[in-house]
């Protein structure tokens, strides 16, 4: 160890400890000062820092324990239902999930990847707002798209009836309501995810490695499957790996379809069977879905790490120019896509809105408008701010408390991300019925449901299914905290609680807006756990929306739906923002 005497600019002794500098390397408190600060910054001691490895596993163990219970429920299976549906309906319902989840991997991929190269490479007319409005779609929920796809498109729609006018009443049209229709509309709904992620793979490949593929003679799709994609290999499969989880949750739009899986069959099995037991042991068998989609994307991904060298000019993309029919049929690709994801579905909302106002009273419909707002802006809310305050103890005590098994600790409670909300409803539901039920026992059994009959049972179900979204922003704005600021609080004395306050807190302010935002509008967006968990006269904007348009009013439907579209723009254009 080697020291070196300094002064500081107020004239205070200090000396610079294997390259920190440290107060009062000399007098009586030099020997404190430098173990605090060794004590501090050494990773064997912070694992022995007081009450954090508490908090690491309680909030671990409180996010992550719905999934374990729910996992042991297939140890004690029930044999006669199990006999039943295995001859009736489970082998449709596992057939049609891995048949939507493998549509949505083929188009959605397919779409994100190619749009991402299109415009990441090339060089043709209004490519600039191509580039971030290919990401508008993510603003729209998925069972939103699929009850305006199936109005438009269904036998009474006026697609159909147009295309009976004209070709006349035999006519051939595909069916909607089918796998087909699912796919394609999820796909839409689904592909910027892959979008996202392929472009910015594509972007940090640089230039020089697709001129150096050139320069060795492979033409350009020659560098797209023999360079561009090995190499982008870790990003699209979690891009793809993404969609298909999402593909694989969905409820609302396999249902509108008439496509049972095994998400569909847990909420109908729970709402229309009243079998609650049996719909938890479904959502079991959906977990262990999940736990393979997550492995199969880890085992796509094994070995695949590259990186660049150098850096400035090397990086930026010389996109090739199109001329001619090529540069319109580009626009011509991307202008379709975006029509039929985002203007199409928009445009039908705007539509039915205004039918709806001109045919109805504003008064008849404002006080329940208002009201579903106030529930899902309440709700939404206080998710946010539960799912963040846990996130941050999580990002905060994981920082400190350094170790392989506190690194499997947090991905452990991020990971109801990747579960359906079924699963994540069934979890809770099973977690906190027998502390409802000890609580009446033990207080004379007329206190009635307090966990699971009040907010307190979604709100923990939002808050498993969405730490992941919170934690991630936090993350990334607590990384570029220095770790000099929170020792030099520590040399003055500062407690932990003051340094969460005064130091981090401000620091990480814009990780913690993007946190509350982003979980805000996925619990407005949120549909099977708010319809299996809700309380009595609890209905947001997402269920007003399902129950519309399950009745086929569409007008009516379109009034909630843009409300849920219009603030699912915000976090798409920062999004943008980030593009440029």
């Amino acid at each position: 160890m080697s020291c070196g005497h300094v002064l500081w600019p107020d004239g205070v002794p200090s000396c610079i400890v294997n390259g920190q500098t440290v107060l009062s390397c000399e007098g009586p408190l030099a020997l404190p000062n430098i173990r605090t600060i060794m004590s501090e910054s050494s990773p064997v001691s912070r694992q022995r820092v007081r009450g954090v490895p508490v908090i690491l596993l309680l909030v671990a163990f409180i996010i992550a324990l719905p999934l374990f219970v729910l996992l042991a429920e297939l140890l004690t299976p029930q044999v006669d239902f199990w006999q039943q549906i295995i001859s009736t309906t489970l082998p449709r319902m596992i057939g049609n999930t891995l048949l939507l989840m493998g549509g949505v991997a083929a188009l959605a991929g397919t779409l994100g990847i190619g749009l991402a190269w299109l415009v990441t490479m090339y060089a043709f007319p209004l490519r600039r707002i191509f580039e971030r409005a290919l990401l508008l779609p993510l603003a729209i929920p998925s069972f939103v798209m699929g009850f305006v796809f199936m109005a438009t498109f269904d036998f009474a729609g006026p697609v159909q009836t147009f295309w009976r006018e004209t070709f006349g009443r035999g006519a051939y049209f595909p069916d909607i309501r089918s796998g087909g229709g699912a796919i394609i509309v999820l796909s839409l709904v689904l592909y910027p995810y892959v979008y996202l992620l392929a472009r910015a793979a594509f972007r940090e490949q640089g230039a020089r490695t697709i001129e150096a593929a050139r320069v060795m003679g492979v033409s350009r799709i020659g560098a797209f499957f023999r360079v561009a994609l090995p190499m982008a290999r870790p990003n699209l499969a979690a891009g793809i790996s993404l969609a298909m989880m999402e593909a694989m949750t969905d409820f609302g739009t396999v249902r509108f379809f008439n496509f049972h899986t095994l998400s569909e069959g847990i909420v109908r099995t729970w709402e229309g069977r009243m079998d609650r037991a049996a719909a938890s042991e479904l959502a079991a068998l959906l977990l262990l879905f999940a736990i393979l989609v997550i492995s199969l994307e880890r085992w796509l991904r094994r070995g695949a790490s590259y990186s660049q060298t150098g850096g400035g000019a090397e990086f930026v993309i010389h996109r090739h120019k199109l001329a001619g029919w090529k540069k319109w049929l580009a626009t011509g690709i991307c202008s379709a896509v975006l029509g039929v994801a985002f203007i199409l579905p928009v445009t039908q909302l705007v539509g039915w809105l205004f039918a709806e106002i001109n045919e109805t009273a504003l008064g008849s419909w404002t006080t329940v408008y208002w009201q579903y707002v106030g529930n899902t802006a309440g709700l939404a809310g206080i998710s946010a701010v539960v799912a963040v305050t846990a996130a941050v103890l999580m990002v905060f005590a994981a920082r400190r408390f350094t170790s392989p098994w506190a690194r499997r600790l947090v991905r452990l409670s991020t990971l109801g991300y990747a579960m359906p909300g079924a699963v994540v409803a069934a979890g809770v539901l099973l977690t906190l019925s027998p502390i409802d039920h000890a609580i009446n026992d033990a207080l004379g059994g007329n206190v009635g449901l307090i966990l699971t009959g009040s907010l307190v049972g979604l709100v923990y179900a939002y808050t498993v299914r969405f730490m992941s979204v919170s934690y991630s922003s936090i993350e990334s704005s607590a990384e570029k905290i220095k770790p000099s600021l929170e020792q030099a609080a520590r040399l003055m004395g500062a407690s932990s609680w003051r340094i969460l306050l005064r130091i981090r807190l401000p620091l990480i302010i814009n990780g913690l807006a993007a946190g509350l935002m982003l979980v805000f509008v996925d619990v407005m967006k949120e549909l099977p756990a708010t319809l299996l968990l809700r309380p009595f006269g609890m209905d947001t904007l997402a269920i007003w929306t399902y129950m519309l348009a399950a009745e086929s009013f569409w007008q009516a439907a379109a009034v909630p739906a843009l409300t849920i579209v219009a603030v699912g723009l915000i976090p798409v254009a920062l999004l943008m923002r980030l593009g440029r």
